[in-house]
């Protein structure tokens, strides 16, 4: 992969370049765009940064928003906090679907949802987990961090292109994706286990951050892979960091470990709000174009990926981790949709 960014993957993923972006920089308000008429769905969206994404989307003029959220009671509390702080005009309408990554069928049943959709022209995949502890999914088998940050992001994702290929009126769409820098520093001790992803489920060398990390770094393999078959025409997609955030729920259930208690005031003292973040997010989704495609956002501009992205171990690996991912999801006929889109490559087919 060509990386023609103005600093190295190296500078960009060290932690002393993100604590200086998190000292140093401020996200611009999002302003100067108008949604009107447009359908956004944004994910993991009742509370934290999908949220304010939610929030400044409307703000924003957006026509219909859908909530994706696991709880029905906790998005419909969400909202209707959004709809008290400001007064939705005839035409305008904020829904609540629901959505479990934990459920394959849950996530195949909302993409079916999708379809009834007049159109659909932004998708924020914001929803994640950070679990305490290794948990492995009973209907899937999978390290349930793994399965909600990577694997299940992974078949909407592509369950949402093949919706939005199904309507020309929303295209090109954009789809952006929650990322985060950390997946510069994971450890990565699995890569070179075959088959890879059947090796996460396992409890050797899990630890939580790393796992969140990588799970991250999962995704910027897929995504980046992916932009080469699907065309930006169809829909933009990209990835972008909210950075450092001091009140997301992200971190609910790691909070009372040491690590975290430890992280904390540093997190108080450099972090974002939601809502400054969130304008990170928004900005990938609206700001930016084909230039974008399969790229990684930070500071409102294109950075490079984690360093292993670009290295010759990391095109081994991004092929690894594609060619599993459409075995995975072969129930889903994940490999058809991808070669569906005009241009696909014959390596789509797995």
């Amino acid at each position: 992969m060509a990386q023609t960014q103005e600093v190295t993957p190296q500078k960009e993923g060290s932690i002393p370049s993100y604590l200086h972006r998190q000292l140093f920089f401020t996200p611009k308000p999002v302003a100067g765009v108008s949604l009107e008429g447009k359908t956004a769905i944004v994910t993991g969206s009742n509370c934290g940064v999908g949220l304010e994404c939610s929030r400044q989307l409307l703000d924003l003029g957006i026509t219909k928003l859908i909530l994706a959220v696991r709880s029905q009671a906790r998005g419909q509390a969400a909202a209707e906090e959004l709809a008290r702080d400001r007064s939705l005009a005839a035409g305008r309408s904020i829904d609540v679907w629901e959505l479990d990554h934990l459920s394959y069928d849950s996530v195949r049943a909302f993409a079916g949802r999708a379809r009834s959709l007049d159109r659909l022209d932004l998708v924020v995949l914001n929803a994640g987990t950070l679990p305490a502890a290794q948990t492995i999914n009973p209907h899937t088998g999978h390290d349930e961090g793994v399965q909600v940050n990577y694997l299940s992001t992974s078949l909407l994702l592509v369950l949402l292109l093949d919706v939005i290929k199904s309507k020309p009126e929303s295209q090109p769409a954009r789809i952006t994706i929650t990322s985060s820098d950390g997946a510069a520093w994971t450890k990565f001790a699995e890569k070179k286990n075959r088959p890879l992803l059947a090796s996460l489920d396992k409890p050797e060398g899990w630890s939580a951050i790393d796992r969140q990390f990588l799970s991250k770094l999962l995704v910027q393999f897929f995504v980046s892979k992916l932009a080469t078959v699907v065309p930006a025409s169809v829909a933009v997609v990209n990835m972008a960091t909210p950075g450092m955030v001091h009140d997301s729920n992200m971190n609910r259930e790691t909070k009372a470990q040491l690590a975290s208690k430890i992280v904390e005031p540093l997190r108080r003292m450099m972090g974002y709000t939601s809502a400054v973040a969130a304008r990170l997010i928004v900005d990938a989704a609206v700001n930016h174009g084909p230039e974008s495609h399969g790229r990684y956002l930070s500071e409102q501009r294109i950075k490079p990926m984690a360093p292993i992205v670009y290295t010759e171990e990391g095109q081994v690996l991004k092929d690894q981790i594609w060619d599993e991912t459409l075995a995975e999801f072969g129930f889903a006929n994940m490999g058809g949709i991808i070669n569906g889109f005009a241009g696909a490559s014959s390596s789509a087919t797995k």
